[in-house]
């Protein structure tokens, strides 16, 4: 992990930009955050296709409420987003999808399975890398969260990454039927955002996979509007669930 830039917001926060490998990424940490007082560290997940050049004012306002409560929060540029190489194959699956959709009609698994798992297929293993690197730091502390972003990607990496502890999950997209088998073996506690209006989400595939997360502990937390309209109290709880499970008291 190759720090290229570092510098202190106005709040304290201290903000490096990193590359590793060909990935690039933002290390945000709070100012209690030394090798005497390491910190929990909070996975930002995103949405694919966008860049972090575009999400970073909500990922800076992310980051920032994750330092009001002591976590340090580290994002990273997705596959085929910002300035990577695109992904070709699922360009031509959104195309299929956003057709499907415009004509009421419901998309098949395929073209679910074509827009979703070549994501998290080279996703997770960039984040399980990430990770390695990031916990090496001494002022990072060994209790993990992951948070938001395309909701396929999270269910893989909690269900395969030990080192994920609890997960606040946003039920924003379609997901594969395989991702339905992967939230069986979830036993972490969970907190899934659901937009009841969402115009880009299929609500019985969000329902049917909460239903699937085989953790004991798992609150679904539905909101009336549309995909763009998370209330902003909503963030408040987000953090609270993560206070609650990363937090020095915790566990």
């Amino acid at each position: 992990m190759h720090f290229a830039s570092e510098r202190t917001l106005d709040d304290g926060i201290g903000e490096r930009e990193f590359t590793l490998d060909d990935v690039t990424g933002i290390l945000w940490t709070p100012p209690i955050a030394s090798p005497s007082t390491p910190v929990p560290l909070i996975l930002m997940g995103q949405p694919g296709g966008i860049g972090m050049r575009r999400m970073y004012s909500r990922l800076a306002a992310r980051a920032r409420s994750a330092a009001s409560y002591g976590f340090a929060s580290i994002s990273v540029e997705l596959p085929g987003s910002g300035d990577r190489a695109p992904l070709p194959e699922t360009e031509h699956a959104r195309a299929d999808l956003a057709r499907a959709i415009s004509a009421g009609e419901q998309p098949s698994d395929t073209v679910i399975d074509r827009l979703i798992l070549p994501l998290v297929d080279r996703t997770v293993p960039e984040l399980q890398t990430t990770l390695d690197e990031v916990l090496e730091l001494p002022e990072i502390g060994e209790r993990v969260g992951f948070s938001g972003g395309a909701i396929a990607i999270g269910v893989r990496l909690a269900a395969t990454d030990t080192r994920i502890m609890a997960a606040g999950l946003f039920a924003g997209s379609y997901v594969p039927r395989s991702t339905m088998a992967e939230a069986r073996r979830i036993t972490i506690p969970l907190h899934v955002l659901l937009q009841w209006d969402d115009e880009g989400n299929d609500r019985g595939m969000a329902l049917e996979l909460f239903d699937a997360f085989g953790s004991r502990e798992k609150t679904l937390y539905a909101n009336m509007g549309g995909h763009t309209g998370v209330p902003h109290f909503a963030g408040d709880d987000a953090a609270r669930f993560f206070a609650r499970h990363l937090g020095v008291d915790a566990g």
